[in-house]
């Protein structure tokens, strides 16, 4: 049985450049770079994020944009803050989806090499609860 998510891995064409993103906009703490020795397929670094471990790799093949994202857990007396940092960073902010009260509201910004992040304030359960009352 599944007792939750391991890790999550992005692949981009910069490491250092992305590296930025993961400690200014999003707070992550760097806790491994493999620098020229790697273990694995590529070049990669190691993130804590809201006790989540993240992947990041470096290597030429990058996709296209999608909606494939990963949505990060913040408050909402955040959002201005993460918006702002977003900014300095010279990301791109996506529009937001629309969306029925009570859902949580959402910043979505792509990095430099089309991944694609959320920050969201509600939960699971708040979800559900406003899609039963539509």
């Amino acid at each position: 049985m599944i007792s939750g998510i391991s890790h999550i891995t992005f692949v981009v064409k910069d490491l250092d450049r992305t590296d930025k993103i993961f400690r200014d906009v999003l707070g992550a703490e760097e806790v491994y770079d493999s620098g020229e020795q790697h273990y694995s397929l590529y070049r990669e670094k190691f993130y804590v994020a809201g006790g989540q471990w993240i992947a990041v790799m470096e290597t030429e093949e990058i996709v296209k944009r999608t909606y494939h994202h990963v949505a990060f857990r913040v408050e909402g007396s955040s959002l201005a803050a993460y918006r702002n940092r977003i900014k300095q960073a010279g990301l791109e902010i996506r529009p937001s989806r629309s969306r029925i009260g009570g859902e949580g509201e959402s910043i979505y910004f792509y990095d430099y090499d089309n991944n694609l992040f959320e920050l969201h304030t509600g939960t699971l359960q708040e979800r559900l609860e406003a899609y039963k009352k539509g």
